[in-house]
């Protein structure tokens, strides 16, 4: 069975909690979910769009069996609220940042409206979803990083090491490890531009594109690390048949400031 059902961030950040952890424990009320099922996760305002393809792990958890998520309640009178009844947990397989998965888009395809509870999609609604989150193009992102370090799948080369470096997920690990300040140049957004510049960064994956296998196992901490979009564009600018790496570029910039 394939699901859509809505999630409200100003209520409980579950973006912090699906990187942190690459899964929820969920209120699951009346439903009737069955184990295996796709959960799809509308986001309300102001995002307004599908984010999370997710997948049923447990059923029938009381309180007590699932994790502390209390950090992440942003209204702490709904947290307690939420302490009675079942939830079943659902693990992140994909997670996605399109236009095509708007609200005005799916109202197009079928649905009626923004989801309040639980809608059951019918094929061709699930179809169109679905079709989303397994294209290539290189504004979505891929399955996510796992907390064993590591997340194995087939690699297709071309894509992704590109998705691999927007994916959210990454971006949340490798930044807890590294911090914002560039590894190249050394630049802070914060520092240097002040409040517009906080948290801004971008995430580059180290290993290059050719030697990625048929399967592949990232590490967060030394396959991912911190750099300003101009010494990113540059890693990725292809120079007489290679690829400089961030020691190399970063030797670079300290002689041309010398």
């Amino acid at each position: 069975m394939n699901w859509l059902i809505s999630a409200n961030g100003k209520m409980y950040d579950h973006a912090s909690s699906f990187a942190h952890f690459g899964s929820i424990d969920w209120r699951q009320g009346n439903v009737k979910y069955d184990i295996g099922d796709t959960v799809y996760i509308y986001c309300t305002n102001p995002i307004q769009r599908v984010r999370y393809k997710c997948i049923v792990t447990e059923l029938n958890k009381s309180s007590s069996q699932i994790r502390d998520d209390e950090r992440y309640w942003i209204n702490k009178e709904e947290y307690e609220k939420s302490l009675v009844g079942k939830y079943f947990n659902l693990k992140l397989i994909e997670e996605v940042d399109s236009e095509k998965l708007s609200l005005s888009s799916l109202t197009e395809k079928g649905l009626k409206a923004a989801p309040q509870g639980p809608i059951k999609l019918n094929s061709d609604l699930e179809e169109y979803i679905s079709g989303v989150f397994s294209t290539e193009d290189d504004e979505y992102f891929p399955d996510t990083i796992k907390e064993d370090h590591g997340v194995y799948e087939g690699v297709k080369k071309q894509v992704s090491v590109n998705k691999y470096e927007r994916s959210t997920i990454a971006r949340a690990k490798c930044i807890e490890a590294h911090g914002y300040t560039c590894k190249v140049c050394n630049l802070n957004f914060e520092e240097t531009y002040g409040s517009v510049g906080k948290e801004f960064i971008h995430v580059h994956h180290i290993v290059p594109i050719h030697t990625i296998g048929e399967s592949y196992k990232i590490d967060y901490i030394n396959d991912l690390v911190p750099v300003c979009p101009n010494c990113h564009a540059m890693l990725h600018r292809e120079v007489d048949g290679k690829y400089y790496s961030v020691s190399e570029l970063s030797e670079i910039v300290r002689a041309k400031k010398a």
